[in-house]
């Protein structure tokens, strides 16, 4: 795997937009949530046009920050790995079990990556790769708390010896996912990431998803599908009708550069007879 001296930090901070402070405290690891939350977005184009996703810094590097796209999980918590370590944090890469839409006792694959940052005397997740739920902001690694954020309340549950992370949606809990702290290396990534993004039956394959979390709202494509959650508010809907109106919310919505994406009608194709 590629270093740390791979990444350019000036052009990741150009990126995200963020020019604030770059020691290592709790109010400049709340900033990067923020700034790299609603900058990059998480989008699976490469693995639904059928180009597998790549994990070394350089990859990584050239599609997020240079060629203006998103990514998923792995691709946007090494990215952002790698930054935190060039700015001097105590970084832990764990491994999650997705639970969304599924009981909080399921047991389902290590398919998702978070960090635990060690700051200022606390233990924080970070983690800017979980789609429509994507934090913008850092939770304290305590059991019990609710924990307000810009968007959503958010808590840690036990649940036999591991956490879990829910959200407060409308008046529900809803459990994102369920990890514990054992420290996880970029190697480990390197197998779910093949399979999820090769794999002719995973959902990155089969189906398109786009995510932006801003301050005040949540930007959500599923197929042909957009969905915008305001703060406080109603959700807007809408049905994307051609391939000129899937581009313009890709661009326009989520910020993502579609340029070198020659093969996008061809997807909406497939968006619309799936």
């Amino acid at each position: 795997m590629a270093t740390a001296g791979d990444l350019n930090l000036e052009r990741y901070f150009e990126r995200i937009g963020y020019d604030g402070d770059r020691s290592a405290t709790t109010a400049t690891l709340n900033q990067l949530a923020a700034h790299h939350a609603r900058s990059i977005p998480f989008e699976n184009l490469d693995p639904f046009l059928g180009t597998p996703n790549r994990l070394d810094l350089p990859s990584l590097q050239h599609k997020l920050v240079e060629s203006r796209r998103g990514g998923y999980c792995f691709e946007q918590n090494l990215l952002l790995r790698a930054v935190l370590l060039e700015i001097g944090f105590d970084v832990t890469p764990l491994a999650a079990r997705v639970l969304w839409g599924s009981p909080i006792d399921a047991i389902t694959p290590r398919s998702h990556m978070l960090l635990l940052v060690d700051v200022a005397g606390e233990r924080r997740l970070i983690d800017v790769g979980f789609g429509g739920m994507t934090l913008n902001t850092t939770l304290r690694l305590e059991l019990g708390t609710v924990q307000d954020t810009p968007l959503e309340p958010f808590r840690l549950v036990d649940v036999d010896g591991d956490y879990a992370m829910q959200a407060l949606v409308g008046d529900e809990w809803r459990t994102v996912y369920r990890f514990d702290l054992t420290r996880q290396f970029p190697v480990d990534y390197e197998a779910p990431n093949w399979y999820l993004s090769t794999w002719p039956g995973s959902h990155f394959v089969t189906g398109l998803m786009a995510a932006r979390a801003t301050e005040d709202r949540r930007y959500a494509l599923a197929g042909t599908r957009l969905t915008v959650h305001h703060l406080g508010g109603a959700s807007e809907r809408r049905e994307l009708a051609s391939v000129d109106e899937l581009r313009d919310s890709l661009e326009t919505d989520f910020l993502i550069d579609t340029s070198g994406l020659p093969s996008l009608g061809a997807a909406f194709g497939r968006l619309r007879h799936s």
